[in-house]
């Protein structure tokens, strides 16, 4: 069965740091862009805030995360993992992980923008992990 499983949220307080897991089934990852994307409470659409391309392993950050958030690939383990530091309470939300196997990240990202799924069609979501920092 192909899917993606987000692992690793929680409620913790601000400052603290969690690190979110997106473990693929049924697909290698290698071959794919993988996106974190987070939907805030009250917001309808998500916004995008890393992700690692498939070729050269090149990331792109959201300004609003640069600096504390750090996205890497574990081939050996199928798995993309956020590390988020020094989390404040803004960043409360659910986070989604993506992949796809076509979109070529250098491109967007010299746009400064990565593509939500109203501007893109990704391959795969996962079932999204919840993020909550209490101030």
């Amino acid at each position: 069965q192909v899917q993606l499983v987000e692992s690793g949220g929680g409620v913790v307080e601000s400052g603290a740091s969690l690190r979110l897991s997106c473990k693929a089934s049924g697909f290698s990852l290698d071959h794919y862009a993988i996106a974190w994307f987070r939907q805030a409470p009250d917001h309808e659409e998500r916004e995008g805030v890393s992700a690692i391309s498939s070729s050269d392993n090149g990331t792109y950050y959201a300004d609003s995360v640069k600096g504390r958030f750090t996205i890497s690939r574990d081939t050996a383990d199928n798995t993309v993992y956020l590390q988020m530091n020094s989390l404040k309470s803004e960043d409360t939300a659910i986070y989604y992980c993506a992949a796809d196997s076509q979109l070529i990240l250098s491109v967007w990202a010299s746009h400064g923008i990565l593509p939500t799924d109203t501007e893109y069609h990704w391959d795969y979501w996962g079932q999204g992990a919840q993020v909550t920092v209490s101030s």
